[in-house]
C-alpha cells in the first residue's frame, strides 16, 4: 500500500463518490482496510473472508484476536448464508430493526472459510442503514467492520476523526458527511448487540450484550419473554 495515497473522499460530491468507491473496492480486494460511514459511528472495514485483512484491521485498532470484529452485510439473504440457523425471534428483530443499529450474534455456518479471531464458532451480523455502506457491501460482499478508532479512544463520528486515529493503516476514507445518525437513539450511538446463540436450547433466551441505539424496551416489545431479564 502506498501510504501517501490514503485520503478522504467526500461522498456528497458525485465525482469523489465514484472515485472513493472505486478505490475502496480495490483496496478491499487487495486485503487492505477502508473507513466508511454507517448509521451509527464510522467503521474500519476489511474483507471478512481474508484472514490477513482481518488481522490488519485488528492491528490498526490495537485489538487482539480475543475481540473479533462484527460483520456488516447487505441484506437478509446474507444473514441466512452466514448463520447456521436463524431463530424466529431473530427474524422478527431484523424485520423490525434492519437496516439499522442492531447487531445479532448467531452460530456461524461451520463450512465458512474465514478467520475473524477467537469467535468460538459465532458471528456478529448487522445490516447498516447507510446508503454508502450498503452500496459498498453490495459490491464487496460481507465486510468485517469495527468502530474506526484506536481501542480505548472515542468512536469516530466523522471521517476526519477516524483519520486522526488510524492514519496510514487505512487506504481509503469515505466521508459520508452528515449521514451518521441514529434512529431511535442518540447521534453517534453504537449499535445494540444481542446474543441469540442460546435461543432454541431448553430455557435459552436472548441476551443484550451491549446497550446501544436500540433500547431494551424496544427489543422486548418485539420478542417479549424471549429476552433475558436484566441482571
Amino acid at each position: 500500500m502506498n501510504h501517501d495515497m490514503a485520503r478522504i473522499y467526500d461522498c456528497s460530491v458525485d465525482s469523489e463518490l465514484l472515485t472513493g468507491m472505486r478505490l475502496a473496492r480495490a483496496a478491499i480486494a487487495r486485503g487492505e482496510c477502508v473507513v466508511l460511514p454507517t448509521d451509527t459511528v464510522y467503521g474500519i472495514a476489511a474483507d471478512a473472508f481474508n484472514p490477513a485483512a482481518v488481522t490488519r484491521l485488528l492491528e490498526a485498532k490495537g485489538r487482539t484476536r480475543q475481540a473479533p470484529p462484527p460483520v456488516l452485510i447487505p441484506g437478509i439473504p446474507t444473514l441466512d448464508a452466514l448463520a447456521e440457523s436463524v431463530p424466529e425471534e431473530v427474524r422478527l428483530l431484523v424485520d423490525r430493526f434492519w437496516p439499522g443499529a442492531l447487531t445479532v450474534i448467531l452460530r456461524a455456518q461451520p463450512s465458512l472459510s474465514w478467520d475473524l479471531g477467537d469467535t468460538r464458532g459465532t458471528v456478529a451480523l448487522r445490516m447498516p442503514d447507510n446508503t454508502y455502506a450498503l452500496e459498498l457491501l453490495a459490491e464487496t460482499g460481507p465486510l468485517a467492520v469495527s468502530s474506526a478508532n484506536r481501542t480505548g479512544e472515542p468512536a469516530a463520528t466523522t471521517a476526519f476523526e477516524a483519520e486522526a486515529q488510524l492514519g496510514e493503516s487505512v487506504s481509503v476514507y469515505l466521508d459520508g458527511d452528515d449521514t451518521v445518525a441514529v434512529s431511535p437513539g442518540e447521534h453517534g450511538a453504537p449499535s445494540t448487540i444481542v446474543d441469540a446463540t442460546a435461543l432454541g436450547r431448553e430455557g435459552g433466551k436472548l441476551r443484550i450484550v451491549r446497550q446501544g441505539a436500540i433500547s431494551r424496551e424496544d427489543i422486548r416489545a418485539v420478542v417479549g419473554d424471549a429476552l433475558e431479564d436484566e441482571a
